[in-house]
């Protein structure tokens, strides 16, 4: 009597044979175990991230709070130097007045120092449109063979038209 014809599963080939479906659940176990550790450990990273990220962030809150206190310190500085400024302002003002009038400098309007050349006095430039300066008004035409009254400057023009 051998063992397999004791245990009547074990019987049969091929898909059928109970040593081989239990192969085959073996090996699943190992994956699946395998994959659960896998997970475990990427679990435990994504944890050990999570509590890095807090810390990072406490200390960012922490900073932004001391940054906060410290531009509440500058701008209440800021405050009180800019009411000493006005006050000081209306303290001082009419005796800063009368130092700048006492101490000024006149230049006579009619004289300008031209010693340099990039001194010398230059007249106003004409900023007028063309037509305007020319002394005609702005035209249109629709025909290319007629020079419009602007473009002509005094001078015969073949065509016949003349300024």
């Amino acid at each position: 009597m051998s063992i397999s014809s004791l245990i009547p599963a074990l019987k049969g080939n091929g898909r059928r044979r109970a040593v081989d479906e239990v192969d085959r659940l073996r090996e699943n176990e190992v994956i699946i175990l395998t994959n659960l550790h896998a997970a475990g450990d990427e679990i435990a990273l994504l944890r050990n991230d999570v509590a890095v990220k807090e810390a990072e962030a406490a200390e960012e809150r922490r900073l932004r709070g001391e940054a906060e206190r410290r531009a509440a310190v500058a701008e209440q500085e800021r405050n009180d130097m800019h009411a000493e400024l006005l006050r000081l302002q209306a303290r001082f003002g009419p005796q800063i007045a009368a130092e700048a009038n006492a101490n000024r400098i006149d230049v006579p309007r009619a004289i300008r120092p031209v010693d340099c050349p990039e001194d010398q006095a230059t007249a106003p430039i004409d900023v007028r449109p063309l037509w305007a300066a020319l002394g005609t008004e702005p035209a249109a035409t629709a025909d290319p063979g007629r020079v419009p009254s602007w473009a002509v400057i005094g001078a015969d023009l073949p065509g016949g038209v003349d300024a």
